[in-house]
């Protein structure tokens, strides 16, 4: 074989995209703290395993090459933010650590006190990249463009330029660019993207739909009904985002005392170089090396990352799992609540009333009574109405024959009238088409009905009442097991409601609550969650509609269901997405171990510096292990925060 004929063979070099490289540069700058201080450790290490064969010169070299490379973030971000705050913090206070070794003569003691915080900041850093790493990953599921379908015409579009009405087509396996409803087709959808539950969820006309979710297997058409910025999907994102920008308490008090607590830990110092050398015949040199280890062990490293770290964590693992905290001071404050408060609609319940018993005074005349009630009440759109409609519809007969209704009248308040073949039919309640017949009818059966919280319509025509219908706003799938964990738990449970007494009793004992308050009215609400406080002092409201807002706001933590009202959702503290009601026994246990993770680093920290500076002080402790202890502390408390992170059993 020829020279030409080998280099013909030979196999052709890799291309390298210009994508490939700008993402391998974003990964280098999302770690470049982590590489700097990994580097400052090898330069260190270095100077330690070849110290007989370096020259002076050159191993001081290394030694401030190691310096500045581990040291130039955080020295940047401390004088940066003193002349900012005009404070002192704890950066500058390494800063003043690692020169005065350097002026003592322990350049490898500094480097390593260096290299160490180095290390633990990066270590921060990425903690916070991790919390925030569900949103970023969520962000990218957004997709970009979406396929407009107007007048039989397919044309794709940006999600941006889509608006309300416009109808898209979404293919099987593609996702969903805008909340929608679909109006024709069916699928299963995988919703994990917004509930965090894996089970894709079966969909077809009239259900809705949620940008950044999967369409699996079947072609849709959907009418959005939301612009790409006001998503479920951009309001997850938002809620977040916001959330990781706000501080709890403890943090704030932490920062608050950090300023202070540095100026008295350099008191400290000035008072450690003179004082031993009058009180305790200490040499000068020693004197100043143990202030140097005080400048070391006194600086609260770990207590101020005792707690940012925990609370990143736990805002991200309650995004991922369908619990959004608007800000670290709920993810507080959850764990210390005693009583929660519900409102009953659309919160404990369904929000729609359904048709749960029927009575028929003929059973040979129920098909027609049946097709007589729908052709009335189908053009009623009282919740009431629509119920019976959808329930009739259901009963009937393909084959029956639709009946037409005639002169039909609405009493608001009582009842509807029409005519069917010149015949008069009422529908509504006893009041309203004859109380005395409605009690005696099927044996008194409607007020039985009655008493287990059950709205009864009757239907009576000219020989007199014929059937009732009974219906009730039946209780979530979820609600039972939710309250019954929180009665575990020992938090009081209260429902607030505007029902009458009856229902609100019936609904409340179905549902396992404590107690309840019928009749209220919104500002009632507000009155009762401040009597709550007094008597719990922290309290939970539950809500997703416009007049459980300002009951929301009162309560110590306001809880909205997901799928609410906007104002409710703004008011809130925390979102349960898809109204998951057992998400709160899951967040309240989030919140006890986030508290509780607090506590152990604040104690653990504090600790720590007591006894290395105890240790100082009696002369057992020299700078290295010093170094070490002090560091080693902080880089583990913000380990123990970062657990926060892994899934925690559900609450059952």
């Amino acid at each position: 074989m020829t020279t030409h004929s080998k280099a013909l063979n030979r196999p052709k070099p890799k291309h390298v995209s210009v994508s490939s490289v700008k993402n391998w540069l974003t990964h280098i700058s999302q770690h470049s703290e982590l590489i700097a201080a990994l580097f400052s450790g090898l330069l260190i290490l270095a100077t330690w395993t070849f110290h007989d064969y370096l020259s002076h010169p050159l191993w001081i070299t290394l030694h401030i090459l190691a310096f500045a490379v581990g040291g130039y973030a955080k020295a940047k971000e401390g004088i940066t933010e003193t002349i900012k705050n005009k404070e002192l913090n704890v950066e500058m206070l390494m800063i003043f650590a690692a020169v005065g070794s350097v002026i003592i003569g322990y350049w490898t003691e500094g480097a390593i006190l260096i290299f160490i915080f180095a290390l633990s900041g990066a270590l921060e850093t990425y903690t916070e990249n991790k919390s925030s790493k569900e949103i970023l990953s969520l962000m990218k599921l957004q997709p970009e463009e979406a396929l407009l379908t107007t007048n039989n015409q397919e044309r794709i579009v940006p999600v941006s330029e889509l608006v309300v009405d416009d109808t898209i087509l979404v293919k099987a396996g593609e996702r969903i660019p805008a909340d929608g409803v679909i109006l024709k087709g069916a699928t299963a959808i995988d919703e994990s993207a917004i509930t965090g539950e894996s089970v894709p969820v079966s969909k077809m006309k009239d259900h809705d739909v949620f940008a950044g979710t999967v369409a699996l297997d079947g072609s849709i058409s959907v009418k959005i009904t939301k612009s790409a910025n006001e998503t479920l999907f951009q309001k997850i994102i938002q809620l977040v985002q916001s959330a990781q920008a706000e501080k709890s308490p403890s943090q704030l008090f932490i920062e608050k005392f950090e300023g202070t607590y540095v100026k008295m830990v350099l008191a400290a110092v000035v008072l450690m170089i003179f004082l031993p050398v009058l009180l305790v015949n200490w040499s000068f040199s020693e004197s100043i090396y143990r202030a140097m280890i005080l400048l070391v062990v006194a600086s609260p490293c770990a207590l101020v990352a005792s707690i940012m770290p925990a609370t990143l964590s736990a805002i991200s693992n309650g995004a991922k799992n369908g619990v959004l905290f608007k800000g670290g001071v709920h993810v507080e404050n959850l764990a210390h609540i005693k009583a929660i408060a519900f409102d009953k609609t659309g919160t404990l319940t369904n929000g729609k009333p359904v048709v749960t018993d029927t009575y028929f005074d003929s059973e040979t005349k129920k098909e027609h009574i049946l097709a007589v009630t729908w052709a009335i009440e189908k053009e009623s759109t009282h919740p009431l109405a629509e119920a019976i409609t959808a329930h009739c519809k259901t009963q009937l007969e393909k084959n029956t024959s639709p009946i037409e209704a005639a002169g039909i009248t609405t009493i608001t308040g009582n009842g509807v009238v029409g005519f069917v073949n010149q015949e008069k039919w009422e529908i509504g309640k006893a009041q309203f088409v004859d109380e005395e017949e409605a009690v005696r009818f099927a044996n008194g059966m409607g007020t039985s009905l009655a008493k287990q919280g059950k709205t009864i319509v009757y239907v009576k025509n000219s020989s007199g009442i014929v059937a009732l219908f009974a219906l009730k706003d039946t209780i979530r799938t979820d609600t039972k097991q939710a309250i019954r964990a929180l009665n575990k738990s020992g938090i009081h449970t209260v429902m607030l409601t505007g029902d009458n007494e009856i229902t609100a009793k019936a609904i409340a004992e179905e549902a396992g609550i404590a107690a309840y308050i019928a009749e209220c009215l919104p500002e009632e609400k507000v009155n009762h969650v401040k009597e709550l406080r007094k008597t719990y002092q922290n309290v939970a409201m539950v809500g997703d509609g416009i007049n459980d807002a300002p009951a929301l706001a009162t309560a110590n933590v306001g809880i909205a269901m997901g799928e609410g009202t906007d104002v409710a959702l703004e008011t809130a503290d925390v979102v349960l997405m898809k109204n998951d009601l057992p998400k709160i026994t899951d967040a309240i246990s989030l919140s006890s171990r986030m508290n509780k993770i607090v506590k152990q680093n604040v104690v653990f920290s504090i600790g720590v510096i007591l006894l290395l500076i105890i240790s100082n002080f009696f002369q057992v402790l020299d700078l290295p292990l010093g170094v070490v202890g002090h560091e080693g502390s902080t880089i583990l408390v913000i380990l123990n925060g970062l657990r926060l992170l892994k899934q925690q059993s559900p609450v059952q």
